[in-house]
């Protein structure tokens, strides 16, 4: 299973943790409450997939750098190993973004996708991130 934070901006700034897992299947997008996860939720998931491992988002910048963002991500992945007992690896998520958006236009111009799809992009994002840790 992998997570990856996202905020994005719209009318105001939101977070949320995005979930995937096999085959690049989004799952989930968990809402962030006071800055965390909510955390019941992330347990029902963890649960109902059977996960055995939990990759987590790295989000560094293009030149490798971290940022914010990346400190955030590191401390999500240091509660979960605490808090399940399960191992956790950090995968770079450079372009996942990027990617999940040409993926989804490919799938819009194929007509395999519809617009209102396009709120599961961040959880397609997670599940290119996932994608590179098993193919690694």
């Amino acid at each position: 299973m992998c997570a990856r934070i996202r905020c994005r901006r719209t009318s105001h700034w939101r977070s949320g943790w995005q979930f995937a897992l096999r085959h690049g299947q989004g799952i989930a997008v968990l809402p962030m409450k006071d800055d965390l996860p909510e955390w019941h939720l992330v347990e029902r998931l963890i649960a109902e997939w059977n996960a055995s491992v939990l990759v987590v988002g790295e989000p560094l910048t293009l030149d490798g750098e971290a940022q914010h963002a990346t400190h955030r991500a590191r401390q999500f992945a240091n509660q979960l190993k605490s808090r399940f007992q399960l191992p956790v690896v950090m995968v770079d998520e450079r372009s996942t973004s990027r990617e999940a958006d040409r993926r989804f236009a490919e799938r819009r111009r194929a007509g395999t996708a519809r617009r209102r799809d396009s709120a599961l992009l961040d959880a397609d994002a997670a599940a290119i991130i996932l994608e590179r840790w098993l193919n690694r």
